[in-house]
């Protein structure tokens, strides 16, 4: 648990990246020299897969420089933005067993599978306790269809903090926003987080009374559930003593949350729920899902009729209704990158602080073996991952040496990710990080 203390020293962090360095100029010291390597890691995982020729441009076939090359049509908004892109290809995840979805095995990189349950920490949790404590370290938002967002809002398939333990990804933007923001708002949603606020409580309190007749394996699931309680409950404590700081980043609530026309009114509310986390200094660590890692997913809010799993058996290459697919997501990937841009931080902004991801839950297809799983990365980390180019590399390196790598540049001495020696023997053709990747 976060200490009153400290929980203020962190939020001060995200005040001096908003506001500037003279209202706390030694955080803001201490935050602008940490490690040369990224203080804030976002993942965005598409599912059914990421064709590699949606995203490399077609004269390249080797190694080089993206300048002077034009994107492909599915990733054109990324254009203005190339020198901060880095195309990579050729990493694989044989070892994941991807066939619909890796799922916990995308971001683990060990083998996942529908109902396997996670074996070890997920990169994205792994880097929230590498970088600086924040109030919340790890926040995962999943997109999917209206009727999975309402029906499931806590689906969890992606990350995970442990063996056997999930990290639940909201999926409903009022859920998320009542958690965040309902502390500081007024009317009905004050009401509302109030009314969830009395009820957390009790079920706390039920749930420990009901645990202390447990023994053994249901005495422990039974202690997980009552310290998940006990965390939204500690957060929410902790986000109302920094509540006139929050003021300044919550977004306006508008007919999107409670009368969406479509389900990208949802993806588009829970994207800005997202970054107002990132930008107010409340976690460093953002992953989205869309599809949630699963094979469903609905895009009706672009005109696309098809829905999950029918999409991963049409090809993406060249294909209409992939192209506004991939697209969509790009001018989130725009949105995301232009909007960290506007806050200054150090001497310069928060996306030079800032790695992206882009890459899928499940390689290159929904129906694949993962021996080509291609990767987008955006942002360089305050210098420490090569910019503006494409590497392919020659599909003998793990998606683990990617991830090896990042925990690299936050300041962790990892040769490896979640791959034993003997596993590595089978399939890691080398040790420790991408040296094509970082600087």
């Amino acid at each position: 648990m976060i200490s009153r203390r400290k929980s203020l020293q962190t939020i001060a962090t995200g005040l001096c990246a908003a506001f500037g360095s003279s209202m706390f100029p030694g955080w803001t010291q201490a935050a602008s020299t940490f490690s040369g390597g990224p203080r804030r890691v976002i993942f965005f995982l598409q599912n059914q897969g990421f064709d590699p020729a949606t995203c490399i441009p077609d004269s390249m076939r080797n190694s080089g420089s993206l300048a002077g090359v034009k994107l492909p049509e599915p990733i054109e908004a990324l254009e203005p933005h190339k020198e901060k892109l880095h195309i990579i290809n050729g990493l694989h995840g044989l070892h994941t067993s991807p066939a619909h979805s890796a799922f916990f095995g995308a971001l683990g990189g060990y083998r996942g599978s529908d109902g396997v349950p996670p074996s070890a920490p997920t990169i994205d949790h792994a880097l929230s306790k590498a970088l600086p404590e924040t109030l919340l370290p790890h926040l995962c938002i999943g997109m999917d269809s209206m009727e999975n967002m309402t029906a499931k809002p806590t689906v969890a398939n992606l990350s995970a903090s442990g063996a056997g333990q999930p990290i639940f990804m909201h999926s409903n933007p009022n859920h998320l926003y009542q958690m965040l923001y309902g502390g500081i708002s007024k009317g009905e949603i004050r009401n509302r987080h109030e009314a969830r606020t009395s009820m957390f409580d009790r079920i706390e309190q039920l749930a420990g009374n009901k645990g202390e007749t447990l023994r053994g394996e249901t005495k422990q699931r039974y202690d997980h559930y009552v310290q998940g309680f006990q965390a939204v409950n500690g957060l929410r404590d902790r986000l109302g003593e920094v509540s006139e700081h929050l003021r300044h980043f919550a977004p306006a609530v508008d007919d999107r949350y409670t009368q969406p026309e479509f389900e990208t009114d949802w993806h588009d509310v829970l994207l800005d729920l997202g970054i107002s986390a990132l930008k107010s200094g409340v976690t460093s660590v953002l992953t989205v899902g869309s599809g949630r890692g699963e094979i469903f997913g609905s895009w009706k809010g672009l005109g696309v009729e098809k829905q999950g799993h029918n999409l991963g058996h049409m090809k993406q290459a060249d294909n209409p209704i992939w192209v506004k697919i991939r697209q969509y997501n790009s001018r989130m990937l725009v949105k995301l990158m232009e909007e960290l841009e506007s806050v200054p931080e150090g001497s310069g902004t928060m996306m030079d602080n800032t790695l992206i991801v882009y890459t899928s839950n499940n390689a290159d297809a929904q129906h694949t073996n993962g021996a080509t799983w291609p990767v987008m990365l955006l942002g360089n980390c305050n210098g420490a991952f090569k910019t503006g180019r494409f590497t392919q590399l020659d599909g003998s390196r793990p998606i683990n040496a990617l991830y090896a790598s990042i925990l690299r540049a936050s300041g962790v001495n990892a040769d490896r990710f979640n791959m034993s020696e003997k596993l590595s023997k089978k399939f890691d053709s080398k040790t420790g990080p991408l040296r094509e990747v970082l600087v």
